[in-house]
């Protein structure tokens, strides 16, 4: 469902607060709406299976199901399947059509210790979920957590390679909740004028450059290959979600509007992707601004931007 820009400016200039807990408070029944049929599908699998495309703000939801849940009397246990990359080679790492290596492929996971540990969950034995170094590139030996589910207990394993078939296809009674910003602004003419893959390309713009030391132009160059891969290894799985999710947020524009655009503007001319800054850059002055200092602590857009409870 699309978001109307005169609306949002509306509501951004005369009641920021009240607009802000008003997408809020939409998003927060989506999360309740995801725990209820998670609980009632438990009887069938205490797995639970979220994908989605970068950006989309699957570890903040993930986190969410599981304090809902939680506060349902479900216990229930929220896992990054990032710690199931597996220890990059140059013999055995995928690649790109142009040589590059493929860090979007799912056979960078090691699906084969996924499925097992589904299995053995399943059947109430004790896993220990490995950890991925990333700044190295490999697997570490030391585990990030030992798991083993009780009777009613739910583990949540989010990722985007979640929904893949070599996953789903051993795991059929699993829920399955697919996660992206699903809605685009437009216009008083129905026109488009802030794509929602423009409001993830943002988030992952500023969280890159504020957590992960990358400037814009370093995001940008990565983001044909993310969308290539968002493309053959996401997108063709989600219609097998149990559940679509809409993680975008009608007030996400106006507060990234402050952010966003000193980190576009320093993209030099000539880099990859600067045609694309060209559309969006003045798009965002068609948006009232909200101080990102009004959101709360706990929603989901601190995931990209900063300042919130959550640790990732």
């Amino acid at each position: 469902m699309p978001y109307y820009l005169s609306e949002i400016n509306r509501r951004a200039a005369t009641d920021p607060r009240g607009f802000i807990a008003e997408c809020d408070d939409i998003y927060s029944r989506r999360i309740a709406n995801a725990a209820s049929m998670i609980i009632e599908n438990i009887h069938r699998s205490p797995i639970v299976l979220l994908s989605g495309p970068s950006g989309s703000g699957k570890t903040t939801t993930a986190m969410k199901i599981e304090e809902e849940l939680e506060r349902r009397g479900v216990q229930t246990h929220a896992i990054s399947m990032d710690n199931y990359f597996r220890t990059i080679t140059p013999d055995t790492m995928p690649r790109t059509p142009e040589g590059d290596y493929d860090y979007e492929s799912p056979e960078c996971m090691d699906m084969d210790l996924l499925n097992e540990h589904f299995a053995a969950l399943s059947r109430g034995e004790r896993i220990y979920v490995p950890k991925y170094e990333f700044s190295r590139h490999m697997r570490i030996v030391e585990p990030s957590m030992s798991l083993r589910l009780g009777k009613d207990e739910i583990a949540v394993f989010e990722g985007i390679h979640a929904l893949n078939d070599e996953i789903t296809g051993q795991n059929p009674d699993a829920f399955k909740l697919y996660i992206s910003a699903r809605s685009d602004v437009i216009d008083s003419d129905d026109s488009v004028c802030f794509k929602r893959t423009w409001m993830r390309l943002v988030r992952r713009t500023v969280r890159d450059n504020m957590f992960r030391g990358a400037d814009a132009a370093t995001t940008l160059s990565m983001w044909a290959n993310v969308r290539r891969g968002e493309k053959l290894y996401i997108s063709p799985y989600k219609n097998k979600a149990d559940l679509m999710f809409d993680s975008s947020f009608a007030y996400e524009v106006n507060v990234m509007r402050s952010i966003a655009p000193p980190l576009f503007r320093a993209v030099p001319e000539g880099a990859e992707r600067y045609e694309e800054l060209r559309s969006i850059l003045p798009a965002f002055e068609r948006f009232e601004a909200i101080e990102p200092d009004m959101l709360a602590p706990d929603a989901l857009l601190r995931e990209f931007i900063g300042g919130g409870i959550y640790e990732y």
